[in-house]
Order: C-alpha cells, then structure tokens, then sequence
C-alpha cells in the first residue's frame, strides 16, 4: 500500500479540515505519549546511574588531594564535571580519556572564597554531566545529571574568629592594650666596627583571646645603656583567670625594668664584683657579693613590681590576684672576659642562653607549676617572697665567652615549640627553634630593624591545641 492510499483510508471520507484536525490531535497524541516513554526511560537510567555507589573521600584543605572516580558503566559517556575549580578551590576536573571516569587534583585552597567575603561551607555540590548510550535524549535536556559532594575539610587556623576588644564595655578600670606590639633596639657598632648585639621582641594576642574579643594579657620591656653596655629585658604572661592581669604584666615588665635601669646607671662596684667573680669563681666571698648585688638589683625589682601591683590593687579596690602575672627578667652585660648575665624567674614559659656554635643551651631558671601540676605561680603571690632561700633560687648568674641568643618567652610560645619542660633543656630543641625562625622569615642579622614585623608574623606559626597569647623577646 503507498502513502496515498494509506492517507485516504485513514481520511474515511472525512473533509481536508476535519481530517487535519484528525491528524494533529492523533500526532499530539503520540508524541505525548512518546516523550512520557522517553522521560520514564531517562529517569530509569538516571536512578540506574545514581544507584552506583562511588567513593569519593574527603578533602583537606591545603594538604595535596588526588581521587579518580569511575562510574564502571560501560553505557556511560561523561561529557563534563562542573563544581569545582583550580581558581576558586584549589582543585582541578579533568574528564579522563574512556570517559567512564574522571579524576579530581590539585591542593584544596578556599581562601579565593574567604577574601570575597562569603560565608565558607565545607561540603561542595559537583554536576556530572554524561550521556547514555542508546537513549535518544530531547534538545531540551541533552545531559543527564549526576550530583556528588565532595567534603573539604578547612584549615583549623581560619576558622578561628578575630573580634575587636569592646573597651567600652570592659570593666573599669579599662587598662586598654593594643592586641599586638613589637620592638627593636639597636646598638652601635664598638668604635672598631665590631658589631653589638641588638634586641628584638613581638607580642600577640592568641587565637583563644581573639576569638572572645578578649584583650592581650602578655607584656614585654627592653632597655639598653648606652652609657653603661647594660641590657635589661622582661617577660610576663598576664594569666588568663586574672581580670585585670594584662595590666599587672604590664606594671611587672616597666616596673623591674625601670629599677634594673636606675640601678645599672651607677654600677660600678657591681662590675667590680663581676670581675672578682670571674677571676676566680670558686671564692665564696666573690660569688656573695655578686648574689648580694643580683638580690638588690633583680630581686629588689620584682618585690618592687609586686608591691606596685598590689597598690594599684588597692587603689582600684580589686583582688591582688586579679593582676597575676608570670616575670622573666634578665640583665646581662659584655665584659672584657666575656658575658656575664642575671635572672629572676617566676612562673612557666622559659629563659635560656642559646649557643649555636658550641652546641649548648642553659636554662636561667626551672618553670614552675606551684604545688600541683598545672597551677603556675605568679608574681603576685605573697609566698613568692616570704621564703629567703625559695626566692634566691629563683635568682640566677653566670658568666660565658659568647652566645647566639638570649631567649625570653611566654608558654605560648614555649609550649607549642617544646612541649615538655624536659625538652626545654635539649639543645637539639633549641637548635629547632633557631632554624625555625630562619626558616620562616626572620632575619637575626645586625641592626635588622625589620625583625620586629617579621618575628610579630612568625607568632602567627600554627599549633594545634596552642591558642594563648605568645611573646618573645631576643638578645642576639
């Protein structure tokens, strides 16, 4: 039969307009009922495709990741993967040849997302687009879809909240102190050009304080003589608990400095002391006169702080321990024969004379925890003075060739870095340390007033579990 009399049966007589009606309604018809066939068949093959099970293993942001993830369906051709790029994640999609699989790779870095301000998710929606072989798909729906979410945890260091101090909230009396602060005292070469050294410190807020709006507690003070070659330099770590410790940190560094400067002014006898001492160092008369003189010099000055920090208690009609606060303090002085150098130690983080050449590091004193573990001692405590041979044990003095450094520190910076008190007497750990900061941009070459900025960043070194504020203070 031709298509002629095929048209005229299915006519049956009807006229041109009936039977064009006829004909569209029955073509409606069909390809209705065609593109219901043609959508049950793609949502078929959609679940078929949705049921394969892929593992696609979570991602750490800045930790190199590479994952292929193949379908196994020989029917499926993957035209593209849409979700994730190098420029905004980190990661780049590639389709791989068989176009069965396709392979994700690259370091996870979401901070192109963090600096256009946008709220960070973890979890990312990747569009795998495909076609299947053997169904005809409509213009309008050319791809079929399969949706996937890939996990990319973030860095722990930016998740970390960085909220003002609202000192017009605070309590009074208010004590403001800036969140972060630096320093660097430069000495002069000695007339025939020999280079001195010079001292550097940086103090921050930790992470902790930061992300409750909560001021720095910890302080730091330099000085040097011109006149004398003296330097004095202090740390103290206002304790957390302590309403008001960043002020008592603060009257303890500019307190004993200030009494340590007073006193080296006139110093001579002090310095004739010394070089008795160094003459013979196992004559007892020497070495009194030497601790006499310490006793008056450093230990005057933390009694001294401990005493302002209690009037300044009084005044403001708050607890003496609400100003708590740990003390580093350190004099030191080059002589002819070498360096003679002092200390006073109350409470935890760490002091030490660091050799690099001859392989040494030595403790000017031992971290204290008070009674129980955990519970450090401060400066504001009563019973710190009221034992004679408890406190003399906290004042400390020797005298050597060289040094690389002198390092002061708060436990911020202290705990992250050694972890242990017993590491705080390896040198291999101080070694570290000293590389460390090489290694990370600081530069501890003379008269580099840049080091304050880039010690200041280096405080912003990543420890997990290690939040507090952090200080550091170098004699190099």
């Amino acid at each position: 039969m031709n298509t002629e009399k095929f048209l005229e049966l299915l006519a049956n007589g009807k006229n041109d307009t009936d039977f064009e009606e006829f004909l569209k309604f029955v073509s409606d018809k069909l390809w209705n009922q065609y593109n219901k066939h043609l959508m049950d068949e793609i949502l078929m093959t959609e679940n078929k495709v949705n049921g394969i099970a892929l593992n696609l293993p979570n991602a750490s942001e800045n930790k190199p990741y590479e994952q292929t993830i193949d379908f196994g369906d020989t029917k499926i051709a993957i035209e593209r993967v849409d979700g994730l790029s190098a420029e905004t994640h980190g990661l780049n999609v590639t389709v791989c040849d068989d176009k069965k699989s396709f392979k994700i790779a690259g370091t996870p870095d979401l901070n192109p997302i963090r600096n256009a301000g946008t709220e960070i998710e973890s979890t990312f929606e990747l569009t795998v687009f495909y076609k299947y072989e053997g169904l005809c798909l409509p213009p309008k729906k050319p791809l079929l879809e399969r949706k996937l979410q890939l996990v990319i945890n973030q860095d722990p260091r930016y998740l970390w909240k960085n909220i003002p101090v609202d000192w017009e909230k605070m309590s009074d009396p208010k004590y403001e102190k800036e969140d972060a602060d630096c320093q660097y005292v430069t000495v002069k070469a000695l007339p025939d050009g020999t280079p001195q050294k010079d001292i550097v410190a940086a103090s921050k807020r930790g992470r902790s304080h930061a992300q409750e709006g909560k001021p720095r507690d910890d302080d730091f003070q330099l000085y040097h003589d011109e006149q004398t070659n003296w330097y004095v330099i202090a740390v103290a770590d206002g304790a957390g608990s302590a309403k008001f410790s960043r002020e008592g940190s603060r009257l303890a560094c500019n307190v004993t400095v200030e009494v340590c400067k007073k006193a080296l002014s006139n110093c001579e006898k002090f310095e004739e002391n010394i070089n008795l001492w160094h003459i013979d160092q196992k004559s007892e008369d020497a070495g009194k006169l030497v601790s006499t003189d310490i006793y008056n010099i450093l230990g005057k000055a933390a009694h001294k702080a401990h005493t302002e920090i209690n009037a300044e208690a009084a005044r403001e009609k708050n607890r003496p321990k609400d100003y708590a606060t740990t003390l580093l303090l350190a004099i030191c002085k080059k002589f002819d024969f070498g360096w003679f150098i002092a200390s006073f130690w109350v409470g935890d983080g760490a002091m030490c004379l660091y050799d690099k050449e001859n392989h040494t590091s030595v403790l000017l004193g031992t971290p204290d925890e008070g009674e129980y573990g955990g519970q450090t001692r401060f400066l504001t405590m009563p019973e710190i003075f009221a034992n004679p041979t408890d406190f003399f044990s906290r004042l400390k003095c020797r005298i050597v060739p060289d040094f690389t450094a002198l390092f002061l520190m708060s436990d911020g910076v202290s705990d992250p870095k050694f972890e242990t008190d017993v590491n705080l007497n390896s040198t291999e750990k101080w070694n570290a340390l000293w590389d460390d900061l090489k290694d990370n941009g600081v530069e501890l070459t003379d008269d580099n007033e840049a080091a304050k900025e880039q010690l200041l960043n280096w405080l912003d070194f990543w420890a997990p579990g290690n939040h507090d504020d952090r200080t550091i203070a170098i004699l190099y």
